[in-house]
């Protein structure tokens, strides 16, 4: 079988072309916060290498994701295309990996919130945690109402997210200031240009995970072609200039890794843009979250199917048609998670999708091979070779930025430690998944490794 059945039967309301490219902007970016520390780790190279990093860790991404999500535009997204090209257990590999490293990637989305509506509620950071608490579980609430209000959300975001922006270029194009060279909070070594690395590289995941819900989307093939490009061309215009203009601006870099892009507006056109750019900032943290649990809420419900996870993950709710389920049990996780500290989950995010994006690069080739007449509406216009040379740049990034963070001095060694465990923690729940009598009922002695 080549996936999973659709979680419901009955028809629902599927999701267009424009609100996919909204929650496909938020699943990946949401706007250039949490890109601020960038100048600080790397200083006038800050520009060059978000305009080189991008082409060479995201585009082999890209371009494996819209083959892979032309050939099986199924529920399950990811998971699906590495159990058909490899099998059951690296698909649980995969399952895991992208479960663990999004749990600790949501928890500081609610801490973001807080941090912005500070601007305007100054003594809010004495209930951060209930602010927190109470963020999680209303985004989960619009989530189980389904993929459409959460689409339309996103939509009514990106207007929030992107409109201060523009406001920013314009005050920044009519206010000109002198150009300054930014003085680094830390030393040009190799710890900080895999911090740098990582930072760019966070603010560039994703885009495998807006394909988890590829059965609700309408005409998914074409729609997720062009929404994934115009949310590419939007996320790299907006960070190169945004970081240029921090630069051009003669702010402090470890200022501004501190107080954000709101004080970044009123610096460079006064608090009213500031206070536009904290609401943008609440935007984007709301938009985040939403799609990010959007997506890795139905793999956990698609493993339940291959008795992978208990089957109540497969529970459909009787109105909305959603798996409600999934989603709690992720709520739940993410508010016991919900202080983690940014440097971290940089690190930590970055090795396990990393492992998960290795997994998707070897199963292309591998059904290249394994389902050569299979439909392709898009194809990578590679044979096996150049598909290896195609995925080989980023490795590249992916080893310069981890081995930055296990050789260096600074602060990237002990979360690279703890996410290498977290990798090898898939074999580990594995050998226990795959002794459960249910799982090998179902499976009947199929099971690879």
């Amino acid at each position: 079988m080549n996936s999973s059945p659709p979680l419901s039967k009955k028809k629902f309301r599927k999701l267009a072309m424009l609100p996919l490219a909204a929650v496909i902007f938020f699943t990946v970016s949401g706007g250039p916060y949490g890109i601020e520390p960038l100048i600080g780790y790397a200083g006038n190279w800050s520009v060059p290498l978000l305009l080189i990093t991008p082409l060479l860790w995201d585009i082999p991404c890209i371009l494996a994701v819209l083959e892979l999500n032309g050939m099986m535009p199924v529920e399950g997204g990811y998971y699906q295309w590495v159990k058909r090209g490899l099998g059951i257990r690296w698909a649980f590999y995969e399952g895991w990996w992208t479960w663990l490293y999004t749990f600790v990637d949501l928890a500081i989305y609610p801490v973001f919130f807080v941090e912005y509506a500070a601007f305007f509620f100054p003594g809010i950071e004495a209930y951060k945690t209930p602010v927190c608490i109470d963020m999680i579980w209303l985004n989960a609430a619009l989530n189980i109402r389904g993929i459409v209000p959460v689409g339309k959300s996103a939509l009514m975001l990106t207007a929030l997210v992107m409109i201060p922006f523009l406001l920013l270029f314009f005050a920044g194009i009519i206010h000109p200031v002198h150009v300054v060279k930014v003085v680094t909070v830390h030393n040009p070594d190799f710890s900080s240009l895999s911090m740098a690395l990582y930072t760019i590289m966070w603010n560039y995941i994703g885009w495998d995970n807006a394909t988890t819900y590829a059965g609700e989307v309408d005409r998914p093939v074409k729609s997720y072609f062009f929404s994934i490009l115009l949310a590419f061309a939007a996320i790299y215009f907006i960070y190169a200039a945004v970081t240029w203009l921090a630069l051009h601006s003669g702010i402090d870099a470890g200022e501004f890794a501190d107080k954000g892009i709101p004080f970044l507006g009123a610096l460079t056109g006064g608090e009213w843009l500031g206070a536009l750019l904290s609401i943008g900032g609440m935007a984007s943290m709301l938009g985040i979250f939403i799609a990010v649990l959007l997506s890795v809420s139905r793999v956990p419900a698609v493993m339940g199917q291959d008795r992978l996870l208990p089957k109540a993950f497969t529970r459909i709710h009787s109105r909305y048609e959603t798996p409600w389920v999934s989603i709690v049990v992720c709520a739940v996780v993410v508010s016991l998670l919900v202080l983690r500290p940014l440097a971290d989950l940089l690190v930590i995010d970055i090795s396990l999708y990393g492992a998960g994006i290795a997994l998707e690069f070897i199963a292309l080739i591998r059904l290249r091979k394994k389902a050569p007449e299979d439909a392709r509406p898009f194809r990578i216009p590679f044979q096996k070779k150049g598909l290896i040379i195609l995925f080989i740049p980023p490795l590249i990034v992916f080893s310069i930025a981890l081995s930055g963070a296990l050789l260096g001095s600074g602060q990237g060694f002990k979360p690279a430690i703890f996410a290498l465990a977290a990798i090898f923690s898939a074999h580990v729940a594995w050998l226990i998944v795959r002794r459960r009598k249910n799982f090998v009922e179902h499976h009947q002695g199929i099971v690879d490794g």
